[in-house]
């Protein structure tokens, strides 16, 4: 492969690729996705939320739940790879998780699904972890930046800008779902807070573009615009490493363009998944008995829900679709085969470099015309 991209510097962590793979709960993105896309050269995330035995009280559910999360940990580290751990700021034991993740030195803690204000404080002062929160707007990564500085004193080590079409739960009200929204354009609000915050603080803020990003010809889009780097989760579902249930990965082969809807989420967020009968049901507003002894998520009132989103990610993960939903991003239904995790780097990679090669030599073509 002719070329190379450039590198992703995110605080002390220098990668060869600059690609990182999105946290995705619930137990979709575990060690065995994180291993194989950090041993690839870009960065694997393992997702937080969920990992702990659903079956527990909350005061076990907590500590079940950091157990989780600390032998997935040792998994990757095991292995002397970098790794990445995502933290929803909506979780109820968001603190524990983070501490965790302190203890075991993890290289980037990404955190979005609300503004995680006091991350730095959970992670120590004298942590060497890097910290990228995802933000939606420049409004938010401004408000982020300033509380840091303030609190703190310190700065993102990254900002994750998370656009309209990414999967999962979204930053964004219904209504807010439209075009003004494009990422490109809440890619340039971002670059603009970083590079308000650079010079006075003597920091460089990488921007790393995500939502909607599907190919190599995307990510030299964004890295042309401005972006250090890309974050992709839909593609790596489709990865014989994605540690979730082969039924869960089909559902992505079968989805059609129509099949990509957007439901409320007890977590107080839009959340965009591939339709079934068991989200055709949430939809109509049927309730779905559940039990819930430990309240994840700080914003879910269980008696005001008429599902619980942690029983239907769990099991989707473990193939049980008629209980269940996949999440997925908009562009999920254009997945059309299940590859390794190191082939879909390589194809990236390659794509993303002949798009940034073609670009060049326009460029210089017009500017010999020019001269």
């Amino acid at each position: 492969m002719k070329g190379k991209l450039p590198r992703l510097t995110i605080g002390s962590l220098v990668l060869d690729i600059p690609i990182l793979q999105g946290g995705m709960g619930v137990r979709v993105s575990k060690a065995s996705l994180a291993s194989a896309v950090s041993s690839t050269g870009a960065l694997g995330f393992i997702a937080s939320v969920g990992l702990g035995d659903e079956k527990k009280s909350e005061q076990s559910y907590i500590k079940s739940s950091a157990d989780a999360l600390r032998s997935e940990i040792k998994k990757v580290q095991e292995k002397s790879l970098p790794l990445g751990v995502n933290i929803m700021a909506a979780l109820s034991n968001f603190k524990s998780l983070v501490e965790v993740c302190a203890e075991e030195k993890v290289d980037v803690i990404s955190s979005g699904a609300g503004l995680p204000m006091r991350l730095p404080e959970y992670v120590g002062t004298n942590s060497s972890i890097n910290l990228a929160p995802i933000v939606s707007s420049g409004r938010a990564a401004g408000i982020i930046c300033k509380t840091w500085v303030k609190r703190y004193a310190r700065l993102p080590d990254a900002l994750i800008v998370e656009g309209p079409l990414a999967g999962g739960h979204l930053g964004f009200n219904l209504d807010d779902l439209n075009g003004k929204n494009s990422l490109k354009r809440l890619l340039n609000e971002v670059l603009e807070v970083a590079s308000v915050f650079k010079k006075p603080h003597s920091k460089q803020i990488p921007v790393i573009a995500a939502g909607g990003v599907f190919n190599g010809k995307d990510i030299a889009k964004f890295l042309r615009t401005g972006a250090s780097g890309v974050q992709m989760s839909t593609r790596f579902v489709a990865t014989h490493e994605c540690d979730v249930d082969p039924a869960y990965k089909e559902t992505y082969l079968k989805a059609k363009k129509e099949d990509i809807v957007i439901i409320s989420s007890p977590v107080g967020l839009p959340g965009r998944v591939i339709n079934n009968k068991f989200v055709e049901k949430i939809i109509s507003g049927k309730k779905i008995k559940f039990r819930c002894p430990y309240r994840c998520l700080k914003s879910c009132i269980p008696a005001e829900v008429n599902y619980c989103i942690a029983d239907a990610l769990i099991n989707a993960s473990k193939g049980d679709l008629k209980h269940g939903f996949a999440m997925c991003g908009q562009n999920a239904y254009r997945v059309d085969k299940i590859v390794s995790t190191k082939e879909l780097i390589l194809e990236l990679c390659a794509e993303a470099i002949e798009e940034l090669s073609k670009y060049e030599r326009v460029h210089q073509g017009n500017n010999l015309v020019r001269g």
